[in-house]
């Protein structure tokens, strides 16, 4: 008979308990900061506009009202916004992705001469760039201004994601497997597609996620090379929103009317929150389903002992 020895549990000291609520209470204060501004958006879309403008929304909404919502739908340049930014925002990181995986992983090979060089060279670009006008006469040389590649093609590889690809194939990938498979006839590029990507599917998720936040929160770049507004993504509306004060558009009724002119400075500000509301729910009901992956490859670019 095995003789089952019980955990003795230290009694945690009076230093350690006092630390455990030191650290407790500056989590949740951080929490509260982090959350909070996010949380005030929110309960100021649904509140009413009368209770936004006087400061009476604070933690709980005040008036709930979903018209500010109602106008936002009816609203045409909102749904061609995001019909353009889905667009830019698909093709763009599919772009990004078939640029930097096949690179990151060639600059991962061993046996590739003078990968350290042109390592080299791609980090000197985080550092020194030629700048925005020096851009926009390249972009305007190539002829793709007011076009969907105006929005893709200047940033096809961010350096930083790079970088996390190439760390993540040479110290998560086995070279032992890529030389089994190399023995047994496998080429390059079947070896890449078949083994290796299945492998990085962390890492993948996390640059992919990387670069769909960028291209969904892009508006300088619309700014810039955007001249037609069936083109502009839906940050570039939603700046000039903000902005410009262009809210008065989005209603309908007789401008003369001071009762409809009131109401509609009225509604400004719950179109304001919500609008921001509309724009960030995609990118925060796509987080969570990379979330799994996302915790897995994060800390992919950190230094092993």
């Amino acid at each position: 008979m095995i003789a089952m020895k019980k955990k003795s549990s230290k009694p945690k000291g009076l230093d350690d308990r006092i630390f455990d609520i030191v650290a407790l209470f500056i989590c949740a204060l951080v929490l509260l900061l982090v959350l909070y501004p996010l949380w005030y958006v929110i309960i100021c879309s649904f509140s009413d506009p009368n209770a936004v403008t006087g400061g009476q929304v604070v933690f709980w909404p005040v008036g709930f009202t979903m018209e500010g919502y109602a106008t936002i739908m009816d609203y045409e340049p909102i749904w061609i916004g995001y019909r353009n930014t889905i667009y830019y925002t698909v093709v763009g990181t599919g772009f990004n992705l078939f640029l930097t995986l096949p690179c990151a992983y060639a600059l991962a090979r061993h046996d590739f001469k003078g990968r350290n060089f042109i390592m080299m060279l791609f980090t000197f670009t985080m550092f020194f760039s030629g700048g925005t006008i020096p851009t926009y006469m390249v972009m305007k040389d190539l002829g793709v201004m007011n076009t969907v590649w105006a929005m893709i093609l200047p940033y096809g590889v961010n350096v930083m994601n790079l970088i996390i690809a190439r760390t993540f194939f040479q110290n998560s990938v086995p070279y032992e497997i890529q030389e089994a498979a190399m023995i047994d006839g496998c080429s390059n590029t079947k070896m890449f597609l078949q083994i290796v990507m299945p492998l990085a599917m962390p890492m993948i998720a996390v640059i992919m996620l990387y670069y769909m936040v960028a291209h969904w929160n892009v508006y300088f770049r619309a700014l810039l090379y955007m001249s037609d507004p069936n083109k502009y993504p839906l940050q570039l509306y939603l700046r000039n929103i903000l902005l410009f004060d262009q809210m008065l558009d989005l209603m309908e009724g007789d401008a003369e009317a001071i009762e409809a002119m009131t109401r509609r400075l009225q509604l400004r500000a719950s179109i304001k929150y919500g609008i921001v509301v509309v724009s960030s729910l995609p990118v925060l009901i796509i987080y969570p389903l990379l979330q799994k992956y996302f915790a897995k490859g994060i800390m992919v670019g950190a230094v092993k002992g």
